[in-house]
């Protein structure tokens, strides 16, 4: 793999803004994230894929073809092209830094913005490489355009160097991943590959085939607004309810005191006024039964505050998002176990562990697609100090070549 071609194709992708809007329920949920999908439909063409198609929905597919004699399984890569809601992803304006060297590096002078190793011990791992960064005012977007630009450079590997042998292989970029609709609309049977691995994980090594059991909760708390000086008896001010519901949740169940396979629920937004205020949570566990306690919580908080205050102020919606996909991967686990043996042989140590979170995977794995994920290399995703060693990079492409390489072996 060519470093500076790495470099100069992942900072083409980071520049484009695709971030997604969980608010609109159109599909793609941003017409910006066609500008990604067009040039990526063009690039592909131009290194030499096949069957390349950008269909209405705003996914991209494309097929390398075998170039062996006998029949293996067809086997894809799957990477996500929007970036997250949580933090801008426009005018992103990518930092190299060369060599790192362990201390503090200033991503913003003016507006004193460090990503220090003292807070995110993980750069120490990196000293010597070189290292992508944000100038501190947007995201990076790794999550998962790192992903993107592995897929496309093992591909374009592929086929300038012949004499590596490989079956059939498939690819798709997906749109609003990161909005938990990445597979909604994804063709698994035009798609045609027996298993899939989504290039969508952080730290170099992180192989992963269990995830979250994830739901969304809106909770809507209805008052009643009258002059503050004649309020007694009947004034409901919503945000106090609102207040209460939160209170009434484990206060340790929360994303930033758990690790693991320890669930929690998430408030991510809170519109409040005193006539109306709307919570809006994301509940996750690993284990199933565990993940259904946790939606019967929220229920049972809201029936007992309606008691309380005598009347149904208090009401939730709760919808299913994924499921974890362990149930669906364990069959296969040879999947799993061939990703794992290609990384021993790269030098890479596989980390395998839960994922704390979602990728299009899961839902693939559900639909027919079983799914595992690998590390896209970068870290600190949805914020200012996202970041990514290109060496990382480098490595997952090669990944992705030494599975392709591995099933001629396995399955001859």
């Amino acid at each position: 793999m060519n470093k500076q071609n790495i470099i100069d194709r992942f900072i083409k992708y980071v520049t484009i803004d695709t971030e997604s809007d969980p608010n609109n329920p159109a599909f793609p949920s941003t017409e910006k994230q066609w500008d990604l999908a067009k040039i990526l439909e063009q690039e592909l063409i131009a290194i030499g894929m096949e069957d390349v198609e950008l269909d209405k929905n705003c996914y991209l597919m494309a097929t390398l073809p075998s170039n062996i004699d006998y029949e293996v399984p067809t086997i894809g890569f799957v990477a996500h092209i929007d970036t997250s809601p949580d933090y801008t992803g426009a005018n992103v304006k990518p930092q190299i830094h060369e060599n790192y060297d362990g201390e503090d590096i200033v991503l913003n002078k003016e507006q004193n913005i460090i990503l220090s190793p003292s807070y995110f011990e993980d750069l120490l791992l990196y000293k010597g490489q070189t290292l992508i960064t944000t100038d501190g005012t947007t995201l990076l977007g790794a999550d998962d355009k790192a992903g993107v630009t592995e897929i496309v450079s093992a591909m374009e590997y592929l086929i300038q160097n012949p004499e590596i042998k490989h079956g059939k292989i498939r690819i798709c970029f997906t749109p609003d991943e990161e909005v938990g609709k990445g597979a909604h609309k994804f063709d698994v049977d035009k798609f045609g590959a027996q298993w899939a691995y989504t290039m969508d994980g952080s730290q170099i090594g992180e192989l992963e085939y269990e995830n979250f059991n994830a739901a969304g909760a809106v909770i809507t708390i209805n008052g009643k607004i009258v002059h503050p000086g004649y309020a007694k008896g009947k004034m409901v001010n919503s945000m106090t309810i609102a207040s209460q519901f939160i209170n009434a949740l484990p206060a340790k169940e929360v994303p930033e005191h758990t690790t693991g396979y320890e669930g929690f629920f998430h408030l991510h937004s809170i519109e409040g006024k005193v006539e109306q205020t709307i919570l809006r949570y994301i509940i996750r566990d690993h284990d199933m039964d565990l993940f259904q306690k946790r939606k019967e919580t929220m229920k049972s908080i809201v029936k007992k505050i309606n008691e309380e205050i005598g009347s149904n102020a208090i009401q939730v919606e709760i919808k299913d998002q994924y499921f974890n996909m362990r149930e669906k991967v364990e069959p296969v686990m040879y999947i799993v176990d061939i990703a794992e043996e290609v990384m021993k042989d790269l030098g890479i140590t596989p980390l395998i562990k839960p994922i704390r979170g979602g990728t299009d995977g899961s839902q693939l794995s559900f639909k027919g697609l079983p799914c595992p994920n690998i590390f896209a290399g970068g870290h600190n995703f949805h914020g200012r100090y996202e970041y990514v060693p290109v060496e990382s990079i480098m490595k997952a492409s090669e990944v992705i070549v030494g599975i392709a390489e591995k099933i001629t072996e396995k399955f001859k």
